[in-house]
């Protein structure tokens, strides 16, 4: 134990930055990429059916999805950052009671969750944007990947960010990786040959429930293992003796990073509910884009995951000048990735979103119509790739420093003040393409906030700017 727990610290506090900041990222990045596939893959195969209602469909009940991830983000970004936060203050035997506090925790509100979506699973999608054309792939879909999937999929990425958080970046990615190719190798076997025409939404769904567990037990295995190593624990006993500062220190930057994504939730639901109201063809056409433009997002967020644990540790040991340089080099990384993706999605717009839907089979008129809407939505959005990824890293930043309520301001500020008036604004004046040129808008505007916010709390916390 004595002999990994020292590799681990030196990957944090001695390892050269860029060294140490690729041993964390890249698993990370493969990770996130995987799981991308793993999102988007659903919507790849179902627009092979050529059904722009279908896609649409799945559209609407991502929004439930990313609850999903809000809940994940609450228990596992919260703990994994103050158990790495714990560590760098030399604090094992708190951090082990901080991650089985997570644990347990996840578990509830996971299973609260999905017997409220079985409960009012219609009103829901209703309110969400569904159509009589579409509630039936939506219910379909909901009823299976959340109300019976959703502890699967949040376990899994509460495990994935408390192994992360202690130094086993690599044993997270694969559980994650598995159950994204897993999906990947599921969906057209469950789609095309074992259920017939017409059952493909369902088929998608029944492939993601059986990656997601089988994911979940990949990680709850390796976690068991890496227990033996690193101050991880599972028992129900820990949990309860967690102390009550530690409770409140996981809930300032837990409740932030699960605001932060249950904000981008309501901005989705708004997107989606606004793009509905044009027509089912242009939220399908919507629903595309978001899934295509996540490509630089989840390289980004992955080097931002992989860049939080660095900074925590050293920010609570208080090695500032090392943090300083690991969060510029994770800007410099970031930034790169935008400006590459932006050039390539403007040239290569129209084939990106036609990966995603058939224009040779089903209703071929309707299809051609979505993939025309979808090209000049991707081709606006993008342009906010860059901006995008400096909030994504301001608020990494200030979740790994435990500045809960500037995350939260932030994130209040972005989604609620600036990108969703934005949005209803724009639609007003420049319909459907004004609902795209919100994102770009608001983020750019949103980044000052974003600055100001970490540069403040870094001048009154440390000695060093950024």
């Amino acid at each position: 134990m004595a002999a990994q727990s020292i590799s681990k610290q030196e990957l944090f506090s001695t390892t050269p930055v860029p060294k140490a900041l690729l041993t964390m990222a890249i698993p990370t990045i493969i990770s996130q990429m995987i799981n991308l596939i793993y999102n988007m893959v659903d919507t790849f195969f179902i627009g092979r059916a050529g059904n722009s209602y279908m896609v649409a469909a799945t559209t609407i009940t991502l929004t439930l999805v990313m609850m999903n991830v809000a809940m994940g983000n609450l228990f596992g970004i919260g703990g994994g950052s103050l158990v790495a936060r714990l560590m760098g203050a030399g604090r094992p035997d708190e951090a082990e009671k901080v991650s089985s506090f997570s644990l347990m925790w996840t578990v509830a509100a996971a299973l609260t969750y999905s017997l409220l979506i079985g409960l009012f699973i219609n009103p829901i999608l209703r309110f969400l944007g569904a159509s009589d054309a579409t509630i039936g792939f939506a219910r379909s879909y909901a009823m299976i990947v959340i109300v019976a999937g959703c502890l699967p999929a949040v376990l899994s990425q509460v495990l994935a960010h408390l192994l992360r958080n202690t130094g086993f970046s690599g044993k997270a990615s694969m559980g994650l990786s598995m159950g994204g190719l897993l999906n990947v190798a599921l969906d057209p076997l469950f789609m095309f040959v074992i259920l017939p025409r017409g059952q493909e939404v369902t088929g998608a769904a029944i492939a993601t429930l059986i990656s997601n567990i089988c994911a979940c037990v990949y990680l709850l295995v390796a976690y068991m293992h890496a227990s033996k190593d690193a101050p991880l624990s599972m028992s129900p006993k820990k949990a309860r003796q967690t102390e009550r500062e530690s409770v409140r220190r996981l809930f300032a930057v837990g409740v932030p990073s699960s605001l932060l994504t249950g904000l981008f939730d309501l901005a989705s639901i708004c997107t989606n509910m606004l793009a509905a109201a044009h027509s089912d063809l242009i939220l399908a056409g919507m629903g595309i884009v978001i899934k295509v433009e996540r490509i630089p997002n989840a390289v980004n967020v992955g080097i931002c995951q992989g860049m939080l644990p660095i900074v925590a540790y050293n920010f609570a040991s208080g090695n500032h000048a090392r943090m300083k340089e690991t969060i510029r080099d994770a800007r410099i990384a970031g930034l790169t990735v935008s400006v590459v993706c932006l050039a390539l999605f403007q040239i290569f717009a129209r084939p990106a979103v036609r990966l995603f839907l058939s224009t040779s089979s089903g209703d071929a008129q309707s299809a051609l119509l979505t993939v025309a809407y979808a090209a000049v939505f991707l081709r606006i959005r993008c342009l906010a790739s860059p901006v995008q990824f400096l909030n994504y890293n301001a608020s990494f930043c200030m979740q790994a420093m435990g500045n809960g309520k500037g995350t939260i301001i932030h994130a209040f500020v972005r989604e609620v003040v600036i990108y969703i008036p934005f949005m209803f604004l724009l639609d007003r004046l420049f319909t459907e393409n004004g609902i795209a040129a919100a994102l770009p808008v608001g983020e750019a505007v949103s980044v000052f906030v974003a600055v100001f916010l970490l540069h403040r709390w870094l001048r009154k916390h440390t000695e060093a700017s950024v």
